[in-house]
Parts: C-alpha cells; structure tokens; sequence
C-alpha cells in the first residue's frame, strides 16, 4: 500500500514498514532549496514518531544525481541583497545534518550519480550509505569561493590518512570505490537493483533493526572496483600532511609524478582564501570532540563568508557567466592576510541549537 503526499520539491512515501524521501529537482540535480531542506525534516519528524515505519530510504529523482548540493544561485542572491536568505538556509541545514547523524531509526541514504556538498550532507552522516557505478562524489567548495561545510569538516577529517584533506582543498570528484575507501559510504549496489533494495527494506518487520538493514545490503552489493585514491594514498599522505596551504604546495612541487603535477595545477585554480580557509576548519574538525562542535564553527564561518568577494566571484564564473575563470582577491596564498582567516572562526550567534 502507498501513501504518496508531495512537498514542494520533495516526495514523501509510505510503503509498507519503509518512509521514502525522494528529492525531485532532477533538472537541478535535485540542489536543495529551504524548503526542500524543511521537507526533508519534516518527513524525518514524522517517521521518527510513527511506529509503522522501520526503515528511512533518501533518494534522488533522475538517473544523474542524488544531490549537487545547496542552491549556491539562491545564496549568492541574497548574500548581495542582504536578506536572511542564506543563514536561514545554512541553520536549517546544518540541523538537518544533525538530526540525519543522530537518527534514531535506520536511515538508508542511496548515493546514485552525483551527490555534492549538501548532498554529502544528506547521505554521509546517515547510518546505512549505498554508493553505485554512477556515484560521483565531492566537495568542490574551494572552486567557489567557499569552504566545505554540512559537517565536511567532521567526515573529511576522519578519513584514512590525509585523504579528506586531500578531498577538501582540491574539491575533485572520486567514484563509488573511492567514496568507500574513504569512509564516506558503505556498500556498493548496481543502480539497477536499488528499486529492488527499496522493495525488500520496505518488506521489513516494523521492529527491524539496523542489523536486519545490513543484511539485505550485504545481499545486494558488489565489488566497487579498486580505488584510485588508495593508489595514490602515500602520495597524498606525504604532500598533505602539513599545516599550511604553502607547505603542501611546496611539497607537491617536490614529487616527481605526474598526479602530484595535476593536484598543484588543481590548487592553483582554487580560491587562496579558501583553501587557507578550508585547510585550518579540518585540522580543528580533528580535534573536534563530536560533530555539534564542527557545525557551530562551520556555521561561523557561513557568516564571514557572505562578506567574503571570493564568495561573489566564484559563484559568478561557475554559475552566472560560466567563464570558469574567477579572478580571485587575494589571487596567491602566501598573500592572503592571517586576519581574514582568523575573522572565519569567531562563533555565530545565536548557536545552533542541537
């Protein structure tokens, strides 16, 4: 039996003992508005108080996307009108993520195609996270003139290694192999076969279990492939460690490999500010005691970066005019002033409240 109400751009479903959330922006690649972010909640309210439901499925509508991310359009519109727009955006969000990391029942969140900054945010904090051969996965947040936020500076920082790092700063998309190897995801299914997992989650007894969800995950998966991330891992390990943006450049200019080569061209198009930026939120995240901490300060930074003109220009050549070629102030790191960094980390006010 179904029960099928829409929400905006969310779709809200019962069947049988699962709750489906599908994001419907699909021309978008189901970028997340207010209202899709108050949907999504709201669903989550709902099925958290209703004893039918087991099992919470989160999906994308289309064959490209699972989520691109926040609508950085939206953000960029009301940053330079001024309006509430934007932190009003960021605070439901980043209680959004909250809630998904501390949901109470199991929580299955199908990664398939892109999935993107807020997108991360909706899948990587949850308890059961499905990747498929078309997961393309990143925080590109540097490329613009932002940071990696939703709780990035919390997953990214509990990667193997300097992976996260690494992800963080070039904001380069990896595949389903690599978002496993990373931490960020847990099993591999054919795109094929995930209107069957949704199908046998919802066959489910309504008292199942997290340990009842693994089961049917563990039957249905396969063999992401080898991930070129780990190929690459003592690489990343020796470039990245380090505490400032110009150490790990002037590291990578000291291997002799062509992946080296790349990651330095990458750095060199992305936002001196940001990457600066970026660099000191993980290595706080990893000290952080929990992930409350880490939204709080990301949130901080939300309101310093709509004073920031990297935040504009980066938008503007990605999106608006789509010269891909922003015109960064500062344009290199070793001229950005350790004060605009700093002004990042004063706490918002109010904080979230978690």
């Amino acid at each position: 039996m179904r029960d099928e109400a829409q929400q905006s751009e969310v779709t809200v479903e019962r069947r049988a003992s699962a709750g489906i959330i599908r994001l419907n922006r699909p021309r978008a690649l189901n970028s997340l508005t207010l209202e899709m972010v108050r949907a999504v909640a709201a669903a989550l309210d709902d099925f958290a108080a209703d004893a039918t439901i087991a099992t919470v499925v989160v999906s994308g509508e289309g064959e490209r996307g699972f989520c691109a991310g926040g609508d950085i359009r939206a953000l960029h519109e009301s940053g330079r009108a001024g309006t509430d727009l934007a932190m009003t955006f960021w605070r439901d969000e980043f209680r959004l993520n909250y809630r998904i990391a501390t949901y109470p029942k199991p929580y299955v969140a199908l990664m398939d195609g892109i999935t993107m900054g807020g997108g991360v945010g909706l899948s990587s904090h949850g308890r059961h996270r499905i990747v498929t051969e078309r997961t393309r996965l990143a925080m590109p947040e540097t490329g613009i003139g932002y940071f990696p936020d939703v709780g990035a500076t919390w997953l990214l920082s509990r990667t193997p290694g300097e992976v996260g790092t690494w992800m963080g700063l070039t904001g380069l998309t990896i595949d389903a192999a690599d978002v496993i190897y990373a931490g960020l995801a847990d099993h591999h299914i054919a795109s094929f076969r995930l209107p069957d997992l949704v199908d046998t989650l919802a066959e489910l007894p309504r008292n199942a279990a997290s340990r009842d969800v693994e089961a049917v995950l563990k039957n249905l998966s396969s063999d992401p492939g080898t991930s070129a991330v780990k190929s690459n891992r003592d690489l990343i390990e020796r470039s990245f460690h380090f505490g400032a943006v110009e150490e790990i450049i002037h590291a990578l200019e000291s291997e002799p490999d062509d992946f080296a080569a790349e990651m330095l061209r990458i750095l060199r198009t992305r936002s001196p500010t940001s990457l600066k930026l970026a660099l000191r939120l993980l290595r706080q995240g990893r000290q952080s005691r929990n992930l409350a901490e880490c939204l709080n300060r990301e949130l901080g930074a939300c309101v310093q970066i709509l004073k920031s003109p990297d935040f504009y220009e980066g938008i503007r050549a990605a999106i608006i005019d789509k010269d891909r070629n922003p015109r960064w102030m500062p344009a290199t790191v070793e001229t950005v002033d350790q004060a605009v960094i700093d002004a990042f980390f004063r706490p918002a006010e109010p904080p979230l409240a978690l």
